[in-house]
């Protein structure tokens, strides 16, 4: 990995989104996400002064569970873990990568 992803890959990591940023990134109305949040299905949302924001897992997180609702017809809370699989995959994977497995 070259040096240069590194940093790029820590700068996205850090940018914070809204969350009408992330609805309108995942083509759902700002009260999906707001209902989700209320239900404890994005823990990692953190609300600072009224406003909630989300880093990139999160976004990738809302694009993931709208998918599984829309395509698999899944209830909030079934979409919501099959997303905590996804990310313990993703996280596995990125370890894989880091030991050169």
């Amino acid at each position: 990995m070259r040096e240069e992803d590194l940093l790029i890959g820590s700068l996205l990591e850090e940018t914070w989104m809204t969350l009408e940023q992330v609805a309108a990134a995942c083509a759902v109305e700002p009260d999906w996400l707001r209902r989700h949040i209320d239900e404890g299905l994005f823990p990692h949302a953190e609300c600072v002064s009224g406003v909630w924001r989300f880093t990139r897992v999160g976004l990738v997180r809302a694009r993931r569970m709208r998918q599984l609702e829309r395509d698999f017809d899944a209830a909030p809370e079934l979409a919501a873990l099959m997303a905590d699989l996804l990310e313990e995959m993703d996280r596995l994977r990125a370890r894989l990568r880091h030991t050169g497995a």
